[in-house]
């Protein structure tokens, strides 16, 4: 009896990508694959990457060259190199005379041909490369899931925002939605085979519906599927701040089902970085944004992303930064180094900043939001939160794990719980960015 073969996915980057490896991966267990943990055991390894950021895509072409003794000591094995970092001009021909062990080469838009690329990949003698525009495909794809309880699921795919400094509207392409009953469909099936929470994806949820002949927006989609029974949670990311509408706002406030956590990149708290990263809103409008938020849904959680470091960016413009940190409190900040990606506008802007300079200012920034974090958490000591189990604690095991609908992380003490049930839990002690709690 022939053995069965074996397939290894390694993902980098954002939740779309991970949604993308779990169709990767539905489409080899459909070709009668099984998934190994070890590199070496596979006899397809792919790896699904990410163009965000340089350190990302310097980790992939190390990562390539330690693949060279693999295929090595494997010659029978298919390696693929797949995702947003082969779709940036040139880089697919880059990495194939750089890497000509890579048997396939893909882009997330001909995700839809890839076991007909795999089947080419396997017959070719050099490497397969497809990078064109195509058709996504939407329904009735297999999909492998990550989880047993959470999923993720898009609703669009692209952007059309094109921020100066983001690669993804050049490796994704222009924004498409996808019609509203096709995902309610898929909600409804994942709810009836037992997921409890889904968070629906695009790169900029906000905008749903635009393209659409029907004009269903994402608040009428949030609504839409909060009524599908025995839905527990919903979320969603990621949203741009100048498209989350009032009406947005309410329908969370309204709908029982969907989570009190709110994601709004703010990138920089100067309105000229704003400008020059082709954002769309001001200051002003941003914290008119965030206490239109609070007075709707007081008990929520309202989380961000800063870059600092963008092209220009004076010591003052970075205490406007520091300053809207302190004025907004969030709950927690991602805090990223600006990174030049080739093709993007602010890759060419003067007054680029010294890695020494964007250093200092990101340890400040981090330093500032960890204290703030700490104190909002401490706000939380003694109260009861409700918690979806995730399971055992992956740092200890002596206590289970779960997020409270603000998206907060707690470890907590109880008796045996199940995966998937809702506990209440008291807090018992608060840091910056996990809390402990013990089972009611």
């Amino acid at each position: 009896m022939e053995e069965q073969k074996k397939y290894h996915i390694a993902t980098m980057g954002c939740q779309m990508n991970v949604y993308d490896s779990e169709v990767l991966a539905g489409y080899l267990e459909s070709m009668g694959l099984a998934p190994v943990s070890e590199e070496a055991d596979a006899d397809i390894l792919i790896l699904n990457t990410c163009a965000v950021r340089q350190k990302a895509e310097e980790k992939v072409l190390s990562k390539l060259g330690t693949w060279r003794t693999l295929k090595e000591n494997s010659p029978g094995m298919l390696m693929v190199l797949w995702g947003c970092m082969v779709q940036q001009e040139g880089m697919a021909e880059h990495i194939r005379q750089r890497f000509p062990h890579m048997d396939l080469i893909g882009g997330p838009h001909v995700l839809g041909r890839f076991p007909d690329l795999i089947e080419e990949a396997s017959m070719a003698r050099t490497t397969v490369v497809s990078v064109e525009e195509g058709k996504r495909e939407g329904r009735n794809i297999p999909i492998k899931r990550g989880h047993t309880l959470f999923a993720w699921v898009p609703i669009s795919y692209g952007c059309d925002n094109y921020c100066t400094y983001c690669v993804v509207p050049y490796v994704r392409g222009p924004e498409r939605s996808r019609p509203a009953a096709e995902i309610y469909e898929e909600v409804e099936k994942l709810v009836q085979d037992g997921y409890l929470e889904i968070t629906l994806l695009g790169q900029n949820v906000n905008s749903y519906g635009k393209d659409l002949e029907n004009k269903v927006d994402f608040a009428d989609l949030l609504s839409m599927i909060s009524r599908i029974s025995g839905l527990l949670r919903i979320r969603y990311m990621t949203s741009h701040p100048r498209d989350f509408t009032e009406k947005m706002v309410h329908t969370v406030a309204q709908e029982p089902n969907i989570c009190e956590h709110f994601h709004l990149p703010l990138q920089s708290g100067s309105n000229r970085i704003l400008s020059l990263m082709n954002r769309g809103y001001t200051r002003e409008y941003y914290l008119e944004l965030v206490n239109t938020i609070r007075k709707a849904v007081p008990n929520c959680s309202i989380t961000t992303d800063f870059i600092v470091g963008f092209p220009g960016e004076t010591e003052q413009d970075f205490e406007m930064t520091k300053g809207m940190l302190k004025r907004v409190r969030f709950d927690a900040a991602f805090n990223f180094i600006y990174s030049p990606r080739r093709g993007t506008a602010a890759a060419i802007m003067p007054d680029q900043i010294n890695s020494l300079k964007k250093r200092e200012r990101i340890i400040a920034l981090n330093k500032l939001q960890t204290d703030i974090s700490q104190e909002i958490n401490k706000q939380l000591l003694g109260t009861r939160q409700e918690l979806m189990v995730e399971g055992k604690s992956k740092t200890d095991t002596n206590y289970f794990s779960g997020r409270t609908r603000t998206n907060k992380i707690v470890h907590f003490l109880a008796d045996e719980v199940s995966k998937g049930s809702v506990v209440t839990v008291e807090i018992i002690e608060a840091k910056a960015w996990t809390l402990r709690g013990k089972s009611i």
